[in-house]
């Protein structure tokens, strides 16, 4: 529940000669605590993973913040808006700068209109996370996401699977149960030797060569094929870009939507990807019984030659229950297996790649903005196959990385409290 703290009315004269106005604004705080206590194991690594311990106790942040939000009434139905996404790890010290930037959340500035809708600059979540799936939005384990498969190509995350920088994004008005959204990047996933994750993080347990080591040189190598696909070649000084459109329909207990995500790194080396992704999700709604479907396509595109290096489709049922201060909340989630055009890698690397999930979470709310979670969770990885649970390395352990056919467990109690 939103507090306004401080409402006042500003009139006088700016800086600036001939600027004098009367205009009322208001600054929301609001914001939240989830913190967990959970048990994460790890069995059947193909070859085994060196770690500190593979059944490893951990208190973890969910993804706790805190935030600013700023309205201004300009009259005549528009205002300016902004807002400011603080995260915060209650759990342990960090240092504001690197791990925990202010701002680092959903963050922007805009002018709203009551009639034609919002235009807003800054950071946005942008594509990822729209299996309809309610279990991570209280009390529930954030690691046992649908995002763990639905979102992911392997350890490649599609839509960064976190905020995307350097948007401008319009969110249509509800125009009888209709809304949109378009949104545009510059610059989605920055410096493609940096942040864009090449073939390697895709696929790489097994040698495509006789003696070759797994890993970058192996599989990137047959995507050097002349001067288009190495540096210096014709798209080295490209700038890269990214889009996201996102319609909805939404008619009392019902609702469908689509997403769509393309994103170019700047200037691309001989190994990096373009990215594609498609989401059509919905629900409806029984009273209090609730049922999801999710469906994704996503896809990797060598940056200059256009080959299809990598296509996964995973699709998601999620259900909920509520029972007076007592939710239930499940999804089952699985990712099929890559296929590639790239054909060193298809039926090779690609082969026993999809991975299954399956979380649950009781849940007792006890106030509309405190609830009590206790979550199971199971990551089934096929042999070739290594997906992990959403943040887990980001939020939890260093050491959380499963290996090659990992079955992955997680047990969590976690307290959330909203204000």
């Amino acid at each position: 529940m939103n507090k306004k703290l401080m409402a006042v009315a500003i009139a006088g004269a700016l800086a600036a000669p001939g600027f004098a106005f009367a205009q009322a604004s208001s600054v929301t705080i609001s914001g939240l605590f989830k913190v967990g206590f959970d048990n994460l194991k790890y069995t059947n690594e193909t070859p085994a993973v060196t770690r500190l311990n593979n059944s490893q106790s951990r208190i973890v942040d969910n993804s706790s913040r805190i935030l600013f939000n700023s309205v201004e009434d300009l009259g005549n139905g528009l205002s300016a808006v902004a807002q400011l996404d603080v995260r915060f790890s209650p759990d342990q010290a960090s240092t504001i700068q690197t791990s925990n930037p202010i701002g680092s959340g959903n963050s922007w500035v805009g002018i709203k209109s009551n009639a034609f809708g919002m235009v807003r600059m800054g950071r946005f979540d942008l594509h990822y996370g729209h299996a309809p799936s309610d279990l991570t939005n209280r009390a529930g384990a954030l690691q046992a996401a649908t995002t763990s498969l639905f979102d992911y190509i392997g350890q490649t995350p599609i839509a960064n699977a976190t905020r995307t920088q350097n948007v401008i994004k319009y969110d249509s008005p509800n125009w009888s149960g209709f809304t949109g959204s378009i949104a545009y990047s510059t610059n989605p996933v920055g410096n493609s030797e940096q942040d864009m994750l090449n073939t390697a993080s895709i696929v790489g347990q097994q040698s495509i060569t006789p003696g070759a080591a797994p890993g970058f040189a192996a599989i990137g190598a047959p995507l050097v094929a002349g001067a288009a696909n190495v540096p210096g070649g014709p798209n080295t000084n490209r700038r890269g870009y990214g889009y996201n459109t996102n319609p909805e329909y939404t008619n009392g207990p019902f609702q469908i939507g689509w997403s769509h995500w393309f994103a170019k790194p700047d200037a691309p080396i001989a190994t990096t990807n373009d990215q594609r992704g498609d989401s059509v999700y919905g629900y409806w709604k029984f009273g209090e019984l609730k049922i999801g479907l999710g469906w994704n396509r996503s896809e990797l595109k060598n940056s200059n030659s256009e080959t299809m290096v990598a296509r996964r489709d995973a699709w998601s049922l999620p259900v909920a229950y509520n029972m007076g201060p007592n939710s239930f909340y499940a999804h089952y989630t699985k990712a099929l297996k890559i296929s590639s055009d790239v054909a060193v890698l298809n039926n090779t690397n690609t082969s026993n790649t999809g991975a299954q999930m399956f979380a649950f979470t009781y849940e007792y709310n006890l106030s509309k903005r405190t609830a009590l979670g206790l979550t199971y969770a199971q990551i089934k990885n096929d042999d070739n196959a290594n997906y992990n649970f959403f943040t887990s390395n980001s939020l939890g352990s260093t050491d959380a990385t499963p290996g090659f056919g990992a079955k992955l467990q997680l047990l969590q109690a976690t307290i959330f409290h909203a204000f």
